[in-house]
């Protein structure tokens, strides 16, 4: 090392120093280091380049400081400034911790989709271009997983970015923003009939009462999972038989009504305290999925049986599809159905306008007989004229 207090001199290269060692020794000679010099808005900047037994020489230094100038002319960032942006692992640690306290399923969700995302720790943000991230989504497809669940992973790397932007630890633009998201066909077609959705609650009632309950407050009522797992004491009005939904997938709190079934389901399963949740896992904590129970009593009736189309699947959303789709069949505007389903726009309700094939043959054979009932009443008043 140099000796405590040693100064660096001029060398013949402009803007290059040199510091000479009194305790290093290389080729029987003290090792020197050499230093560059500039300045950065006015203010000036030193830089350790290395030692001569590192392999550094002023020529060496001359050319990295002719570098450092050359980025500052057109406005790049330095090495040294590149250090001050945060690794991705670094983000996504917080990006988790900050997720356990203000998302609805917490860190779950997010913590099994940053398992694809690990070939980004040890990069700092700058460095994830929108190529890496569409070799990411490839990569994800290959490997069979579904589009939805790409763009799930695709949105959690946005949503990271934009929180480090927010929280000032990057001032880059957000990559994703110029990658094009997975083309999703996986809106649901399959819903229950009343014979199938009675045989599926009896089924369930058997292997748990409480999966029961849950399952006919998404049949009935139409509510997501996340949304029934937050459902706490306080969020029942037995007075006006509603249910105060406060924390919705889209941020919009609104109403569900329950039915006579519902409301006894309810009442029986109101807890002591208002502040605490109707739906607890074994351990006295919040669910925060589906049981697996609710998928082996579907495969035990054979719902699914023959099935490759996941859209034609029984799975647990589709409970809250059957609700929609009931409502449509039986002529429920669709403004009405959006409002009831809490979709942000009435777009994503319009689908169920025509989901029922019998439904869409009776107003098409309405339609056949208001045209023949109209053209025999024009034949009989071309035959009376004739007359």
């Amino acid at each position: 090392m140099a000796r405590q207090g040693a100064t660096r001199k001029a060398t013949r290269e402009k803007g290059v120093y040199e510091l000479v060692s009194e305790t290093r020794i290389y080729n029987r000679k003290p090792d020197i280091c050499y230093y560059i010099a500039f300045k950065i808005d006015g203010k000036l900047t030193w830089e350790k380049i290395g030692w001569i037994s590192e392999g550094y020489s002023i020529k060496l230094a001359a050319n990295i400081r002719a570098e450092r100038m050359r980025s500052l002319r057109h406005g790049e960032d330095l090495p040294q400034q590149k250090k001050k942006v945060p690794m991705f692992k670094e983000v996504m640690e917080k990006y988790l911790a900050w997720a356990d306290t203000s998302k609805t399923n917490g860190r779950t969700t997010d913590s099994y989709l940053y398992k694809h995302l690990t070939r980004f720790d040890e990069k700092r943000l700058d460095e994830i271009h929108p190529f890496a991230l569409e070799g990411l989504k490839q990569d994800i497809l290959n490997k069979g997983l579904s589009p939805a669940t790409a763009k799930h992973i695709l949105v959690l790397v946005g949503e990271v970015f934009n929180k480090a932007i927010i929280w000032g630890l990057y001032q880059g633009d957000n990559p994703i923003k110029k990658v094009k998201m997975p083309v999703l066909q996986n809106k649901r077609e399959r819903f229950l009939s009343h014979d199938e959705a009675h045989t599926l609650l009896s089924a369930l009632k058997e292997r748990s009462q409480q999966l029961h309950d849950i399952c006919i407050l998404s049949l009935y009522c139409g509510l997501r999972m996340g949304e029934i797992f937050n459902l706490r004491g306080q969020d029942l009005d037995f007075v006006n038989d509603l249910i105060h939904i406060s924390d919705p997938k889209n941020k919009h709190p609104r109403k569900a009504y329950m039915t006579e079934t519902v409301k006894e389901m309810l009442f029986a399963r109101k807890p002591d305290s208002p502040g605490n949740f109707l739906f607890k896992n074994r351990k006295g904590d919040k669910i925060i999925s589906i049981s697996r129970s609710f998928e082996r009593v579907v495969d035990e009736l054979g719902f699914n049986r023959g099935i490759a189309d996941p859209r034609q699947k029984v799975v647990a959303h589709s409970l809250r599809h059957t609700f929609a789709s009931w409502l449509a069949i039986q002529g429920t505007p669709i403004y009405t159905i959006a409002s009831l389903m809490g979709h942000k726009s009435i777009a994503m309700s319009e689908r169920y306008s025509h989901l029922s094939p019998d439904h869409k043959k009776e107003a098409v054979l309405n339609l056949e007989k208001e045209i023949n009932e109209s053209k025999g009443t024009h034949i009989r008043m071309r035959e009376g004229f004739n007359e």
